[in-house]
């Protein structure tokens, strides 16, 4: 009979294939807890006193990273507050913003909905009905960039956390590879580096934990998600990476960790060598239009609102 490999429990809820690991669910729960607690320390991803501001959509992984880091928050490490994007996508995105509503209210942490529409008069229903060259995915993530930055200014936070996991991370490292985006792919990690202050650190706690451990943390915790998928995400060159490493992961359940160990060990040769390409980032301006930081006159979310309007 398998028992828990950490305390010999009887009822087991999850098999690690990578790791040999069978965990009932408290030993799952402290360990799962244990280790993104250890990633935090290990990749330095806050300090004492910093003002983290999740991105909050609701979902299992910016949930399971509100709920660890709210360990911090009660032991008064840091402060700690939330933001919601609200695309505008019908049908979907409500019960997201419920549910993230009742999770800050519930810890009782400053937290503030933010929509499309207020900032770029539409919504990603109404981009998506236009004759656009653009998958939803490129407008998504260049408005939701925006605002996360913008937010972190107006909410005095020093770094803001969201919940890319393990899968998350693998698809992007791959995705930029085939695409040949070497320039992205030096910005990829736990923590990010800018050269101008005009950015926000970004934050990854989640970024060593598979996607599948994600959900089954939320469930094991009991704690409210919203699991509904996107209903763009599927028409996405992502989707399809994504599909691809959980097809290899089947046979080689070790594969994810590879590759982020691997590219984590190349990462530093990747920006030496194209070092030149952050000079651009540490002479930003400002976007005439917005304000935000810019490398034309225009920053991109401003450039992608002029090609809407002119569709």
């Amino acid at each position: 009979m398998k028992t828990c490999t950490k305390c010999g429990a009887l009822e087991i809820i999850i098999e690690k294939k990578h790791s040999g690991q069978r965990l009932c669910h408290e030993c799952f729960i402290q360990g799962t807890q244990e280790k993104v607690l250890k990633d935090i320390r290990k990749y330095k991803l806050v300090d004492k006193g910093d003002k983290v501001l999740v991105a909050l959509s609701g979902g299992k992984d910016s949930v399971m990273v509100l709920d660890i880091l709210n360990s911090l928050y009660e032991r008064n490490i840091i402060d700690l507050a939330a933001v919601t994007i609200d695309e505008g996508i019908k049908g979907y995105r409500h019960d997201g913003v419920r549910i993230a509503a009742d999770h800050a209210n519930r810890l009782g942490i400053e937290h503030r909905v933010v929509t499309f529409e207020e900032h770029f008069d539409t919504t990603l229903d109404d981009i998506m009905a236009l004759p656009s060259q653009r998958g939803a995915c490129t407008y998504c993530g260049v408005f939701r960039r925006w605002i996360l930055n913008r937010a972190a200014r107006d909410m005095g936070a020093s770094k803001i956390a969201t919940g890319h996991n393990l899968d998350d991370e693998t698809q992007a490292i791959l995705m930029n590879y085939l695409e040949g985006n070497i320039e992205n792919l030096t910005r990829i990690g736990a923590k990010s580096h800018p050269h101008s202050d005009k950015f926000t650190v970004k934050i990854k706690p989640l970024r060593e934990i598979p996607e599948r451990e994600v959900a089954l943390y939320v469930v094991a915790r009991d704690l409210e998600v919203h699991f509904a998928g996107c209903p763009y995400s599927h028409d996405s060159f992502r989707s399809e990476i994504g599909e691809f490493i959980k097809h290899l992961s089947k046979d080689h359940p070790t594969i994810m960790y590879s590759t982020l160990r691997g590219f984590d060990k190349m990462k530093p040769a990747l920006k030496k060598e194209f070092s030149k390409n952050f000079s651009r980032e540490a002479s930003l301006g400002e976007c005439t239009k917005c304000g935000e930081p810019a490398a034309h006159d225009l920053c991109r979310a401003c450039v992608f609102c002029k090609e809407l309007k002119e569709l």
